[in-house]
């Protein structure tokens, strides 16, 4: 099995180009299942998740070509018949149940695996079905499976009980194509939504804001044929800055909005960055002494993103004092924190709070990933750390995080795979 041997502590100096966004690619690969005609999508990230979106849609029917160097894709659909979506695929990601509304909106019924994905949490599909039915899907869970069907979806009101970014994806893929109108309130509004919106209003959708977290969806008959780039990768782009805080780097990024990650630049600022954006791009350098931060916490855009949770503690561990962390979005994601006490890392779990006692010196060791961001922390502990660690498992960035090892050497980093 493949690890990364990284030999520290590193300095990471020099350029990144943000790869595009596998959460924004995702559900937009996912509502291609709404169209008769040929759609054009580029600037696909090259990870795993977004293959087995791929092998999800031809396993329907889709008629699927890529370009040479796979970033664009041409997607017909116009004789998909299939509508069962297999446990063999959608147990490899989350994102997998993204195909339950469009398949119900267009044909009517449609037989989907319960999802799998990383170990962080429940994440509960629940949310998604009973707002399905508030759009008269019927359905039951059998062996699991969820066996879906509709004469025709019929537009309503639904108010989530619960932000979820995968519940607000699914509604509005179900409503494009669903009689009348219908409003959907509580929505999550990552930017990631934002541009599955945007795709879908380029192809003919009748959908806009009518308020901070609602949407106003009017059905249409049929979707055009459209040409899209999917937005870059504010995570991939947050991470590669956390690696130039922690390690007094001096790094310019490019390709993703900045905007997207301005309540990470702000945190990162408090702990002594210094940091310049302009569109498309940020410039960032690491401060010599770190500092603390009394409180973070998790929330649903626009506030700190969960996905980075786990980068920034290890930022923390560097830090001058005490930091606490919490953790409100998953139950279940201190999972790294183990694995960076084997490290030389202070901290104590007390439910869904962290409490880290910086100014830790780490020192190389064998490390275990346990999934997508928890195994990059791994990588940015290891590069401040003192002598060799080997990071195993680490099929977990393959889902989400493209030609890691490449950039991470552009850029300084000693490391190489192996296995």
């Amino acid at each position: 099995m493949e690890k990364f041997v990284i030999k520290g502590p590193c300095r990471v100096k020099g350029v990144v180009n943000i790869s595009g966004s596998k959460n924004a690619a995702l559900p937009i690969l996912a509502s291609t299942l709404l169209f008769d005609k040929t759609v054009e999508i580029k600037n696909l990230p090259k990870v795993k998740d977004i293959e087995t979106m791929v092998n999800l849609l031809r396993s329907l029917g889709s008629n699927i070509s890529f370009s040479k160097d796979r970033r664009k894709v041409k997607i017909d659909n116009s004789k998909l018949t299939k509508t069962f979506a297999s446990y063999s695929l959608v147990k490899k990601m989350r994102a997998g149940i993204l195909v339950l509304g469009p398949l119900v909106s267009k044909y009517g019924s449609a037989i989907v695996s319960m999802p799998g994905g990383c170990q962080i949490g429940v994440r509960p599909i629940n949310y998604h079905l009973q707002a399905l039915k508030k759009l008269r899907m019927n359905f039951k869970i059998k062996k699991g499976y969820v066996y879906a069907k509709a004469k025709k979806l019929k537009g309503s009101i639904i108010k989530f009980p619960k932000i979820s970014v995968g519940a607000t994806e699914n509604l509005i893929m179900a409503s494009i194509l669903a009689d009348g109108k219908t409003i959907l309130k509580n929505c999550a509004i990552e930017p990631e939504i934002k541009d599955l919106i945007n795709f879908l209003k380029s192809s003919g959708a009748k959908i806009k804001w009518i308020g901070k977290r609602s949407l106003e969806i009017f059905g249409v008959r049929s979707l055009n044929s459209t040409s899209y780039s999917v937005m870059g990768d504010r995570i991939e782009a947050g991470t590669f800055c956390v690696a130039s805080a922690l390690t007094e780097g001096n790094l310019k990024i490019y390709g993703f909005n900045p905007e997207f990650i301005s309540a990470e630049i702000n945190l990162l600022k408090k702990i002594g960055a210094k940091i310049k954006t302009r569109p498309n791009q940020i410039q960032i350098n690491g401060p010599k002494k770190i500092k603390n931060l009394n409180l973070l916490v998790t929330k649903e855009y626009p506030g700190f993103s969960t996905d980075l949770q786990a980068q920034f503690m290890v930022l923390l561990c560097k830090a001058k004092g005490k930091s606490i962390i919490k953790e409100n979005i998953f139950e279940n994601r201190y999972l790294h924190c183990a694995e960076l006490r084997r490290l030389g890392a202070n901290i104590l779990i007390k439910n869904r709070k962290a409490i880290i006692y910086g100014g830790s010196n780490f020192e190389g060791a064998e490390l275990m990933s346990s999934d997508l961001r928890a195994s990059v922390a791994l990588v940015l502990a290891a590069i401040t750390s003192k002598g060799e660690s080997t990071i195993h498992r680490i099929y977990h960035l393959a889902r989400g995080y493209e030609n890691l090892e490449k950039k991470l050497k552009k850029i300084g980093v000693n490391i190489k795979k192996t296995g």
